[in-house]
């Protein structure tokens, strides 16, 4: 029986493949990595997903898997795999990815820290940032320039009532994350009061970079009006330079 391939496209040089859920608070979660091919063809996997020898070897036909990325303290639970399996990658984490990771008993070594701009490794393919402001939630962003691509990860989340479970469903219309009018869940939200004034810069920034899609790591990506739906996202925070 063939297998249908993991990878699908979203743009030139970007594509997803989406892997099995996992369980967060009993809750099953979809999982989604983000693969970009760099100009110097190393691939960067954003979030990697549970390794296999088929998404292994669909990544090695595009590119070399050279940049394993942690974007913010909860995704971290297949890096340890690919990195063993490319010990010539480098792991990257995310703020408060490696207390997260021990204290869940996760053994991972990570080479190097994401910052608050994109370091020379992908400079030139793309933007990123750390939105700072919230007590609880950490996460780095990054817009993919060739393809207009803005890649969240939990900032957002879109999930269709089809995948959850029938009692999850009510939680989920409750914490803003149904699709397709999916929100920030509502704890991230309220983890950011006192500091709305970082997240509206952060979004500020987003919506600078004009992004024609934004992929979510949990549930439906956002494909039309992508700054409108970005907006909405953030529960309709007024952007820098609206309504101070």
């Amino acid at each position: 029986m063939e297998s249908k391939t993991m990878l699908q496209a979203l743009g030139p040089d970007i594509w997803i493949a989406d892997g099995p859920p996992i369980e967060f608070y009993k809750i099953p979660f979809q999982t989604r990595m983000t693969v970009i091919r760099l100009e110097n063809g190393d691939l960067f996997l954003h979030s990697p997903i549970r390794y296999s020898q088929q998404l292994a070897a669909e990544l090695e036909a595009l590119g070399r898997i050279r940049h394993l990325v942690s974007p913010n303290w909860i995704h971290y639970a297949y890096i340890a795999e690919w990195a063993d399996a490319y010990p010539d990658a480098t792991a990257w984490a995310s703020p408060k990815v490696r207390e997260r990771a021990r204290s869940q008993g996760v053994e991972v070594q990570f080479d190097r820290d994401l910052e608050d701009s994109a370091p020379r490794d992908w400079a030139a393919d793309l933007e990123q940032m750390i939105v700072h402001g919230s007590r609880a939630h950490t996460e780095v962003v990054f817009f993919h320039k060739r393809s207009k691509v803005l890649v969240l990860t939990d900032l957002i989340e879109n999930m269709p009532a089809r995948t959850l479970p029938l009692w999850v469903r009510p939680l989920a219309w409750a914490a803003g994350i149904l699709a397709p009018n999916g929100k920030m869940p509502i704890d991230i939200w309220f983890s950011f009061a006192g500091n709305r004034d970082k997240l509206r810069k952060a979004l500020t920034r987003m919506l600078a970079w004009n992004p024609e899609t934004v992929v979510l790591a949990h549930g439906d990506i956002l494909r039309e009006n992508a700054p409108q739906r970005l907006r909405e996202g953030f529960r309709n925070l007024p952007p820098c330079g609206h309504g101070h």
